[in-house]
């Protein structure tokens, strides 16, 4: 079997106004997943809540996430940062140019 090869750096030619999430890898125990923010963030009624651990680095742009306690967390193109499972939060800020693509990892991980 041949493994899936790409570029994390190639981006679709017509970037929408949608925010894409592509997953990469996935299995019973892990997800890996590249996701492209272009201005994006989550509605300010709405909080994520994984059931899984997600270990996020951002590899171009800049973004923040706000906690539902109120703390914030601003990224730049290197920064990375877990979010433990039911640790509810919302993405609060993307950049648009460039855009932000994220790479995202799900699963159970022992700290």
């Amino acid at each position: 079997m041949i493994a899936p090869t790409g570029n994390i750096f190639n981006l679709p030619p017509n970037l929408s106004s949608a925010e894409i999430f592509e997953p990469l890898i996935h299995n019973d125990s892990v997800s890996i997943e590249r996701i492209i923010s272009t201005g994006q963030f989550t509605p300010v009624d709405r909080w994520y809540d994984g059931a899984q651990d997600e270990w996020v680095i951002l590899l171009q742009g800049e973004s923040e996430l706000t906690y539902v306690d109120g703390s914030r967390c601003q990224l730049k193109a290197g920064d990375y940062v877990l979010i433990p499972a039911h640790h509810q939060h919302r993405v609060t800020y993307t950049s648009s140019d460039p855009p932000c693509i994220w790479l995202a990892i799900h699963g159970k991980f022992e700290i």
